[in-house]
């Protein structure tokens, strides 16, 4: 039996790594005393397995991860009651929003999605200025960016990875100084792009303020779509949702 989760990361738990992440899920999943199924060997590890890792210091409103559970001690593990169970074993900020079973067959989180949508925060930036550099890259039929990979630094043309930006609207008047919110739909596959990576590739370059992955979408039945949708009911985090 698998259990795919749909959790937010959102205020001051943006700063933890992925890596810690998991092992506060692994905790909370102890704690919840889940029949959580474990690998084979010396060192067993649950079986829990993780969508495309959020880079530290981003905000999500839709995170996946799923876990595999024993049988057949979870036949008494009803998915609807897990969002309100987990989400007081987990810190502040991170919220688990829906559960769901699925099928076990299939590709992998990491591999199914091949898309994220991104909110992206320019303090500093000018509407007038960055509108015409989105205009130049959205135009332009190249957009090269240096990266590392491997430890080695790798030019990319990253124009082809972008689906979709657009400006959307100024930076709310709490933050510190004025700027622009950008609105973007990165291409994971066949390698991933980071919205600094985006900012990177405007001319002139920008620097990215808070940034929130609101969506990931995978391909299924020729449509376009979340691997687990957001509830209508269940959502503790709208607050931050709408900040």
């Amino acid at each position: 039996m698998r259990i795919r989760f749909r959790f937010a990361k959102t205020g001051k738990v943006r700063f933890t790594s992925h890596r810690d992440v998991a092992r506060l899920w692994e905790r909370a999943l102890r704690r919840a005393e889940l029949p959580v199924a474990s690998t084979q060997g010396f060192s067993p590890r649950p079986k829990v397995h993780f969508g495309l890792a959020l880079p530290t210091g981003h905000e999500s409103l839709g995170e996946y991860l799923d876990v595999d559970l024993r049988e057949p001690e979870c036949a008494s593990v009803d998915p609807a009651e897990l969002p309100q169970l987990l989400t007081p074993l987990l810190p502040a900020g991170l919220t688990v929003e829906a559960a769901a079973l699925v099928d076990r067959p299939g590709p992998s989180l990491q591999e199914a999605v091949t898309s994220c949508s991104w909110r992206i925060e320019v303090p500093g930036a000018d509407l007038a200025e960055l509108t015409a550099a989105v205009e130049r890259l959205l135009a332009a039929p190249e957009a090269w960016v240096t990266r590392e990979r491997k430890g080695r630094p790798v030019t990319d043309d990253i124009r082809p990875a972008v689906a979709m930006l657009a400006i959307a609207g100024s930076l709310p008047p709490d933050r510190l100084e004025p700027g622009v919110v950008l609105e973007a739909e990165l291409a994971t596959q066949p390698r991933g792009v980071r919205p600094s990576e985006l900012l990177a590739a405007l001319e002139p370059p920008h620097q990215e303020g808070r940034v929130c992955r609101t969506h990931q979408w995978i391909a299924l039945d020729g449509a376009r779509r979340e691997p687990l949708p957001a509830p209508t009911t269940w959502a503790p985090h709208a607050q931050a949702r709408a900040s």
